[in-house]
């Protein structure tokens, strides 16, 4: 049996991990004397207080080195390859020590496959990767078939958040001051995407209102180009009822159905302020999704 594995900032809805047998290896968040752990917390509650952390941001950190190497040893020891998709190696070191535990668990358990990913995503962007790994896997295909509807995952798939303000960006060192100033006070709100593993502006509107209009026609003209649409992951940072009503509004009738409803990662989310966002996976490739770098892969 293939086990997939991956990391707490795919925002995977534990039902979903639950059904398709996803293991998540969890990041924690720090903020002042508290620690804890994304893939354990209740993301409603804590994100209730995000107003209260622009002057305070919390920080990340990686997975326990020791919960890895006993998630590989599990697998290894078992006789099952391990799928392996992870955070941009751009955000968090989680994959480079991902790779480095997996190869000295290869030295006790010879033998032992796997392939790891280093996504050059972010939330739902890397797990609808994951899920789509973890699908191929419950229908019995092979490690590299697996890896395979992965890596096609991740070229179909893009990702748009909108904040509300500049602020969180501002204090954060995204932004300038002055930027943030101006920009606030002309409600500007940008589009932001992912490309090439990094985070990047693909428009900007001159609401948020507008943003998120802007956003499902982007979602529809790449669902044009690619073939039509797969699957749809709605994300808030913040509130839900705003990202809930959208979903049932915008989303869910070019979907077909209801899209996926899910909090972003505390990681991404402390960065960008309260926000609504889509992940979306289309049925062919995305245009300008990789530029100048592609998913990298680690095998043993």
């Amino acid at each position: 049996m293939i086990r997939v594995i991956t990391d707490s900032t795919s925002s995977i809805p534990e039902e979903i991990r639950t059904e398709l047998g996803i293991q998540v290896v969890s990041l924690s968040i720090n903020h002042g004397d508290h620690s804890f752990l994304e893939a354990e917390a209740d993301l409603d509650a804590f994100y209730q207080d995000i107003y209260d952390f622009i002057d305070n941001i919390p920080t990340s950190s990686q997975p326990s080195p020791q919960r890895i190497a006993e998630v590989l040893s599990d697998a290894a020891a078992a006789g099952d390859p391990v799928l392996g998709v992870f955070i941009s190696d751009r955000w968090s070191g989680t994959f480079n020590t991902v790779c480095q535990l997996a190869e000295e668990v290869a030295t006790r358990f010879p033998g032992f496959q796997y392939a790891l990913v280093n996504s050059l995503a972010n939330c739902m962007e890397l797990g609808l990767a994951a899920i789509a790994g973890a699908e191929a896997a419950r229908d019995g295909a092979s490690l590299d078939d697996c890896l395979a509807a992965t890596l096609r995952s991740l070229d179909n798939s893009r990702i748009l958040f909108s904040p509300e303000s500049l602020r969180f960006l501002e204090a954060g060192g995204r932004i300038g001051k002055a930027a943030a100033l101006i920009g606030n006070m002309i409600s500007i709100c940008p589009i932001l995407t992912v490309v090439d593993g990094e985070a990047t502006d693909l428009a900007k509107a001159r609401s948020h209102k507008k943003a998120m209009s802007r956003m499902v026609k982007v979602m529809q003209e790449d669902a044009q180009a690619a073939g039509g649409l797969h699957n749809v992951a709605v994300h808030y940072i913040g509130s839900r009822d705003v990202a809930e009503q959208w979903a049932k509004d915008a989303i869910d009738p070019i979907l077909g159905r209801p899209a996926i409803l899910c909090p972003a990662s505390p990681v991404i989310g402390v960065h960008v302020g309260p926000a609504v966002g889509i992940a979306y996976e289309c049925n062919g490739p995305v245009k300008d999704k990789h530029v100048s770098a592609r998913p990298e892969v680690v095998r043993s």
